[in-house]
């Protein structure tokens, strides 16, 4: 009587498990940016402190300005992050332990943008050290620029991480987006390092024409062509 050998299940069959640290669903690793993003936005409203003398409140409130300043630009440039990481993971179908890793960079560097913002009001209220705390802003939003770049170009590769449904014009146009940040902010960066009312106004001016939409992020979906197959 002979005994049969162990059964082995041959690759890719249903109820293989998928070897740890390859790829997967990247819907939490959106969840959980949009979660440091909202605490990032939300802690940058609490570096404002109210006046101390309400007895002449609307020149204390006056005198915040440049918290003002710092809160609105940082605010809205963490929008654009945020808008724009969700049109990079639409396009990213799954993410792999390099994704992962990057990302946590850039949600690491997110989560110091309140204080790279409080750094700039303190300066500006103070009116010293105005140069460094631009540069301080400015590198900080140029970090997360590199690591979408970064991120980017490691899921375009091959297109290995990418979903079908974006066409090679799609990526690039998105490629060339996230490239243009670079340049933009490291501008800015530089001309705040020699001049700060500019660096900020260079950074600011940023803010309008990165909301425009980006040609070929909305994914085109593909017809069926069903071959003799006469289901609906």
């Amino acid at each position: 009587m002979s005994h049969a050998g162990p059964v082995t299940q041959p690759a890719g069959e249903p109820g293989r498990s998928t070897p740890f640290g390859t790829t997967r669903d990247p819907a939490r690793i959106v969840a959980f940016s949009d979660a440091v993003i909202a605490i990032a936005v939300t802690l940058l409203v609490l570096e404002i402190r109210p006046p101390q003398d309400t007895e002449h409140l609307l020149h204390g409130l006056a005198v915040l300005w440049p918290s003002y300043l710092a809160y609105g630009i940082t605010f809205m440039l963490i929008g654009q992050v945020w808008a724009n990481h969700h049109v990079m993971f639409d396009h990213i179908r799954s993410a792999d332990r390099t994704v992962l890793f990057l990302n946590t960079l850039l949600l690491m560097d997110i989560a110091f943008l309140p204080f790279a913002a409080s750094v700039l009001a303190k300066a500006f209220d103070d009116g010293h050290g105005q140069r460094i705390a631009v540069v301080l802003h400015g590198i900080t939003f140029e970090l997360a620029a590199i690591l979408f770049n970064f991120i980017w170009w490691h899921a375009r590769h091959d297109r290995r991480l990418l979903v079908t449904t974006i066409d090679s014009t799609g990526v690039k146009a998105i490629a060339g987006r996230f490239r243009l940040a670079l340049a933009w902010i490291a501008t800015g960066t530089l001309l705040g390092a020699l001049f700060p009312p500019l660096g900020i106004a260079v950074i600011a001016a940023f803010i309008p024409y990165y909301w425009l939409p980006i040609r070929g992020e909305t994914a085109k979906v593909k017809r069926r062509h069903d071959s003799g197959d006469t289901r609906a």
